[in-house]
């Protein structure tokens, strides 16, 4: 029992990730900010104690399930280089890791590109646990000189108002980065205002003898074992998605 794991969805006993979660999270939306920032989830119900989990919960094993998501949702072209946009100092020493780092290198591992780290956060007030007004303004940084010819994705855990990614952009094309594309693994859907879905994803988890079309945030468990065991093509992308770098 002391070794026991749990799933970071629904918490229930299992694996990182039960079959319920895996596709609640396979059934969102993928997002797409104002600011031009995606995002493979909205940062809601599973997707938000999964993100929640990998940050707070030391639930580390997600982030390779995160980064999957993100590599097979977010084509964003060719890329030569994975950065992230790191969390303060202080935050990364009491968890005793940094969630953007873990999810940016799973995701170059992802992609067979390097994983390098570019930016360092200058003192200041932490973002999380404040308004989105303060958010606004967003955090400092600065950036590694890197050739012109680079084009780099920057990754980040959560997006809510795109001002830490846009500034952590900024550092690095005036460092002579070539190109920066933001990508998050979640986005806070603000309000319905600032992000919206970037592509429509649908997967059929209605219950037996459910008449709804609706699609439920989390599938029952004759729903789930259902999809596992007459998982096809056509209910599930496979996992050997071509990756970001092979996209155009």
């Amino acid at each position: 029992m002391i070794f026991a794991t749990s799933c970071a969805g629904c918490n229930q006993p299992g694996p990182t990730l039960c079959n319920r979660c895996r596709f609640s999270l396979a059934s969102a939306s993928s997002q797409l900010s104002d600011t031009g920032i995606v995002a493979a989830l909205p940062f809601e119900g599973v997707a938000r104690q999964v993100v929640h989990g990998l940050k707070f919960r030391n639930r580390r094993g997600v982030a390779r399930h995160l980064a999957r998501l993100m590599v097979r949702r977010l084509r964003v072209g060719r890329v030569d280089l994975v950065t992230w946009a790191p969390t303060s100092g202080a935050r990364a020493r009491r968890r005793g890791f940094d969630q953007a780092e873990l999810l940016a290198r799973a995701v170059a591992a992802e992609l067979g590109v390097p994983c390098r780290r570019l930016l360092y956060r200058s003192h200041g007030v932490e973002q999380t646990g404040h308004s989105r007004a303060e958010r606004l303004r967003g955090p400092a940084f600065r950036a590694r000189t890197a050739r012109p010819d680079v084009r780099v994705l920057l990754v980040d855990d959560v997006v809510t108002t795109g001002a830490t990614l846009t500034a952590a952009r900024d550092a690095l094309l005036q460092a002579g980065v070539g190109s920066v594309v933001c990508v998050a693994a979640a986005a806070t859907p603000a309000a319905g205002q600032s992000v919206r879905p970037a592509q429509r994803r649908t997967v059929a988890m209605a219950s037996a003898g459910s008449r709804s079309t609706s699609t439920p945030r989390i599938p029952t468990l004759s729903a789930a074992s259902t999809l596992v065991s007459t998982s096809s093509k056509k209910a599930v992308r496979p996992a050997t998605a071509p990756s970001l770098s092979k996209a155009s």
